[in-house]
């Protein structure tokens, strides 16, 4: 009959097990020293050999001839516990027998004496699993043991197990096998078994294993089954891990910034049959190793995932800037938690790419970041191409100058010669008011015979002004007193004077409501009391401001030709 690798290879002494020297050492010291407790207590998470080193344990104390501490693994005593013969060493499963009426049982049956070994051994599994009063029932046993009686406690969540237990026992803490250790084991495991396992097969399966050995012999058993050369190939498709490779292939389009390439890979998932938080999971745990990778180098390859190999992660980190992939895990982290709350989580998902490969997006602090590194960055490059330039203006003053191709990280274009760098809306950084043209002056040939009414000053403008020339130098005005997260939205508005009133008109709701609020109204209000030079409110409305009827030009033109008639000319 077939029998599991991790139960054939299962350890017999303590010298078998693998990563935890620190444990094996001390027990057996205590054996071979005959300074055994009565109680305790193995924590750590699977697989690392808690209930292993308790069966050690039991067959050690009760051994005819011990070597060093370890059993022999040859007498009767060994024999019969290893076989389950023996009914005097008992493994029990908490989280079925959690009830006060087994434990009464168990401390009942206790106090008498072993038939067939030295010790009477319990092994309880997953001891946090007892209840309240089960625990209380085991108390006054485990405080005053018979001499011939053994506790050996295990579980993976200390902290549910109560401090009066905690305090009977001696605690032995296992850790996470570490990735080297379990690939050389399962190498020896493999090369015993006749499994054709190569190096690459071996690391990937040791960092799937997650530090924990029973799960990498339980994989390697797997892929032994498909037959063959197990490789770091066979593995990742033998347990259905091909879809990292898909998952590599988006983290590509998100660092080289091809939204379109991302988006369109994102739909072939998804008509796949892949969860959008699925594949957003996985971006993260791919964005996690590329930063643990760059981080700690060397000794963090214990912290990785075991999804992806070495090659694929030394492609997709090299060149990538470390607050880049911080950012990109962020906002990994936070879609998908609201991926729970949403009401469409595949546009979610889309709208979360969208943000990857762009940070301007966002609209935070990240945003205004990245515009002022995008602007540093072109500026030297700028300041390189103008020396380029300036050199070779004698030889060839005609040849136009060429600037660097950008690179994969910030996709930069070429700095203009003339006019100066201007930004789009919505990617000011700065902004400067220009300067309202210079007024008119009369010609000097004119000169009125007698004394003519003043004209009207034109520091304000006159009521109903629609010209979009005075509102356009009150928002640039305006502009160099916001932030950029406004200026977007303010270029999309007209403003009219109307009287002591200055009326905005917004094209939409959306546009309305982020320019209504104190500081914007502030801000507005202040720039056109200044440009008006008295006092006036401000009106937000939606829709097109009121176009002004030609037939009251021809009036202002005839009254305005009026104030000649009596003019004369020498």
């Amino acid at each position: 009959m077939y029998q599991a690798l991790y139960r054939k290879w299962r350890p017999k002494t303590f010298a078998d097990v693998i990563g935890q020297s620190h444990i094996t050492q001390t027990l057996q010291k205590q054996v071979a020293e005959g300074r055994t407790s009565h109680a305790y207590l193995f924590t750590g998470t699977r697989g690392t050999g808690k209930t292993t080193c308790a069966k050690i344990l039991a067959k050690a104390v009760n051994c005819e001839n011990p070597v060093g501490g370890d059993p022999c693994c040859k007498c009767p005593s060994c024999l019969g516990i290893e076989n389950g013969s023996f009914l005097d060493v008992l493994e029990l499963d908490a989280a079925s027998n959690n009830g006060v009426d087994q434990v009464r049982a168990l401390r009942d049956e206790a106090i008498y004496s072993p038939a067939n070994v030295k010790k009477r051994v319990y092994i309880v599994d997953e001891v946090h699993m007892l209840s309240i009063a089960a625990f209380n029932a085991l108390l006054k046993i485990l405080e005053e043991p018979p001499a011939h009686l053994m506790f050996i406690l295990a579980t993976t969540e200390l902290h549910k197990v109560p401090a009066t237990i905690l305090s009977r026992c001696q605690r032995y803490s296992f850790k996470r096998i570490q990735p080297r250790d379990i690939q050389e084991r399962l190498m020896y495991v493999a090369f015993q078994e006749g499994i054709d396992l190569k190096s690459d097969g071996a690391e990937l399966l040791s960092r799937l294993s997650d530090g924990a050995l029973r799960d990498g012999l339980s994989l390697l058993d797997q892929c032994a089954a498909a037959g063959g050369v197990i490789d770091s190939a066979a593995v990742l498709e033998v347990l259905g891990l091909a879809g990292n490779l898909q998952t590599a292939e988006l983290m590509e389009h998100i660092l080289s910034r091809d939204a379109q390439g991302g988006l369109l890979l994102l739909d072939r998932l998804y008509s796949g049959g892949k969860d959008v938080g699925a594949i957003l999971s996985e971006l993260s745990t791919l964005t996690r190793d590329l930063l643990l990778r760059r981080t700690a180098p060397e000794g963090g390859a214990a912290l990785l995932s075991g999804g992806f190999d070495s090659a694929t992660l030394d492609r997709l980190g090299k060149g990538v800037s470390g607050s880049r992939l911080l950012y990109l895990a962020s906002t990994l982290q936070k879609a998908a938690a609201d991926l729970y709350y949403s009401a469409n989580r595949r546009t979610d998902a889309e709208l979360c790419l969208l943000r990857l490969c762009d940070e301007s997006l966002c609209g935070d602090l990240t945003a205004l970041d990245a515009r002022i590194r995008h602007l540093e960055e072109a500026a030297a490059r700028g300041q390189v191409i103008r020396a380029a330039v300036d050199q070779s203006a004698a030889a060839a003053p005609q040849a136009p100058s060429q600037a660097p191709p950008p690179s994969r990280e910030e996709e930069v274009p070429p700095l203009p010669e003339e006019p100066p760098l201007r930004e789009e809306p919505g990617q000011r950084v700065f902004d400067i008011p220009e300067e309202p043209p210079a007024p008119r002056q009369a010609p000097p040939a004119l000169k009125p015979a007698i004394s003519a009414p003043p004209p009207p000053a034109e520091s304000a403008p006159p009521s109903g002004l629609t010209g979009g020339s005075w509102w356009r130098a009150l928002a640039e005005s305006c502009k160099g007193r916001l932030s950029p997260m406004y200026r977007v939205f303010l270029d999309k508005c007209f403003g009219v004077l109307e009287g002591d009133q200055v009326v905005l008109y917004a094209p939409d709701e959306i546009t309305l409501n982020r320019i209504d609020n104190d500081r914007v109204r502030g801000v507005l209000a202040e720039e056109a009391a200044a440009a008006a030079g008295r006092g006036v409110s401000l009106l937000l409305r939606v829709g097109e401001p009121p176009k002004k009827d030609p037939r009251e030009n021809l009036q202002n033109l005839l009254k305005f030709s009026s104030q000649f008639d009596n003019i004369e000319i020498k």
